[in-house]
């Protein structure tokens, strides 16, 4: 048996959101969905996930030059720092929103699934999906260990 995960996702509760500004509820948002961690200061996850919002309400796709070039004007619009625009960290920051269903790639472009909301992505794909799979599993192993237990 390997102990490499199938699936995985962090999840952390902080406190109820107070703030207004877009960009720091879009970072709440990735800590609380572990995409993000504690202290982190290499957060351009937060802006590309910023940038294909902000298309997606357009219901426009993003390609990857899209996707720096938005996630540089946020960066700059909020005085940050410049940095984790290469490709190759985009790609992966992507891969991670990929990961946890938020965002799809179609036809060499990356959007917000199916344009949908992000609390509508959460119930369905995120919830009652994807969470609902490892917590299935979990069973399986309090079950299995159980029998064990009983024998």
């Amino acid at each position: 048996m390997k102990d490499l995960p199938i699936s995985e996702i962090t999840l952390r509760k902080y406190e109820k959101p107070s703030v207004q500004d877009e960009r720091e509820l879009v970072r709440k948002l990735c800590l609380s969905l572990g995409l993000l961690q504690p202290g982190d200061s290499r957060d351009i996850v937060v802006d590309i996930l910023l940038a294909l919002m902000r298309a997606g309400k357009e219901s426009r796709a993003l390609n990857l030059e899209e996707v720096r070039e938005e996630s540089q004007k946020i960066r700059e619009k909020s005085n940050l720092e410049i940095k984790g625009l290469a490709d190759s960290n985009i790609r992966r920051q992507l891969k991670k929103l990929r990961d946890i269903l938020i965002v799809e790639k179609f036809k060499n472009s990356y959007r917000i699934s199916e344009f949908s909301t992000l609390e509508r992505i959460f119930s369905e794909k995120i919830e009652r999906f994807y969470l609902a799979t490892i917590i299935e599993r979990i069973k399986e192993y309090l079950n299995q260990l159980e029998e064990i237990e009983n024998k």
